[in-house]
């Protein structure tokens, strides 16, 4: 399916990596839903910017029944089913290595928050687009990982595990899912300059990041939001449970 027959709801879609998604996925022609869960201000100025060709919807996406209901109103809204997904919310994490708990503090609480938000969230969103894909013999499912369990240059015990979770998501649903034309694949940024989820790194973090790739450069979220436009378009319509690391080099599999 060509990007410009696509509905794309993009989780967390109003800041950050999931804006310029929205952004570049509008740009492609695709039609974009801008989920999101307290940034309605945000949402809506996102949703005016792109014009008719978005909506924005709250839902928090570690409640099924909320998740289900924004499928519907997007069905009834643009009278088509969502053809594509990007697991992009994040729930309740600042990239902060000062004040990240290590070692002796983590709690199973904090790994908790995170699996929800990224594994119960992509659960919850798949299953909620799953029949119409099955339907039209088309999907595509995007999530958003993390060079940091490859390489954890800081240890953020709770959102690295779960993002290695969810490759383990993301593959076991691509095998089952791919004989119904469904793809699902991660792309995995590193730290992204500047996102809110990133405004308490220190430059001296991102310079250090910059000195480290190949590219001498510090990767920004339009940069990795091309890389989830690629998954769901055409030139991607043999890859499925691959995990692409946009990172400018500094990993490399």
């Amino acid at each position: 399916m060509k990007l410009q027959d696509q509905i794309v709801l993009i989780t967390g879609g109003s800041r950050g990596l999931g804006r310029e998604t929205a952004k570049a996925f509008a740009r492609e022609g695709a039609r974009v839903v801008i989920n999101y869960f307290h940034s309605e201000e945000k949402a809506y100025e996102l949703q005016r910017e792109i014009g008719e060709r978005a909506i924005a919807i709250q839902a928090d996406v570690r409640d099924k029944n909320q998740v289900r209901e924004m499928f519907e109103k997007v069905n009834k809204h643009f009278g088509a089913p969502i053809t594509t997904i990007v697991n992009n919310a994040l729930v309740n994490f600042r990239f902060d290595p000062v004040s990240t708990k290590d070692a002796e503090t983590i709690g199973w609480e904090d790994f908790q928050i995170q699996l929800e938000g990224a594994v119960r969230g992509a659960l919850n969103t798949v299953q909620a687009g799953l029949a119409d894909m099955k339907l039209n013999g088309f999907g595509r499912v995007i999530s958003i990982g993390t060079n940091l369990f490859q390489n954890p240059v800081v240890p953020y015990h709770d959102y690295t595990t779960s993002k290695a979770a969810l490759l383990g998501f993301t593959r076991n649903m691509a095998n089952e899912l791919g004989q119904y034309g469904i793809t699902v694949n991660m792309v995995s940024g590193g730290l992204l300059q500047t996102t809110d989820a990133s405004a308490a790194t220190s430059k001296e973090v991102f310079k250090m990041i910059e000195n480290s790739t190949p590219l001498k450069k510090v990767t920004d979220p339009a940069e990795a939001a091309d890389a989830i436009v690629f998954f769901a378009s055409p030139w991607a319509r043999a890859v499925t449970g691959q995990n692409l690391v946009v990172d400018g080099g500094l990993v490399m599999n």
